[in-house]
């Protein structure tokens, strides 16, 4: 008798079943992003504020991209909170079912979303601007102008 279960070397175990359930579980489906805590992952909003997000910044501007397929402009809110906040919420309403049946599998999500991200300085928060394109939202965050300083030398005193 090995110690070693047969799984690893292509037999089959009296724990397959639970292995091979292992292998279509995504671990990281219910992890928050953006420093959150997991019992944020837990909450009504969890499976929408997981939606894939870019920030670049630019020497022009911050400029954020959010996947948001499906959703229309009146589902999503663009919003500058208190403290340079930038607050991009919405929420994909669930389809109503107009004929009975029996669903074999639902995956599509439905619910609401939160996603907040702290501004820097340099951010012209009563310049933003937000644009939703074949299921992108972009918003784009002017900066300041930086004012540069001449370089100057100077002059070393000895004593």
């Amino acid at each position: 008798m090995s110690i070693i279960p047969r799984m690893f070397y292509g037999g089959h175990s009296v724990c397959e079943p639970y292995y091979q359930q292992q292998a279509v579980w995504d671990p990281f489906q219910e992890v928050p992003h953006g420093g959150s805590s997991l019992v944020a992952a837990a909450s009504p909003e969890s499976r929408f504020e997981l939606r894939k997000l870019d920030w670049k910044e630019t020497p022009e501007a911050h400029v954020f991209k959010a996947e948001l397929p499906g959703l229309k402009k009146n589902e999503v809110k663009v919003e500058v909170e208190e403290g340079r906040v930038l607050c991009i919420r919405g929420e994909k309403s669930v389809e109503k079912e107009v004929s009975g049946g029996a669903w074999h599998r639902v995956e599509r999500s439905s619910g609401a979303f939160v996603r907040r991200f702290r501004l820097p300085e340099d951010a012209k928060l009563d310049k933003l601007t937000a644009c939703l394109e074949r299921g992108v939202l972009t918003v784009t965050v002017p900066k300041k102008e930086h004012k540069h300083h001449p370089k100057r030398t100077i002059q070393i005193h000895v004593q």
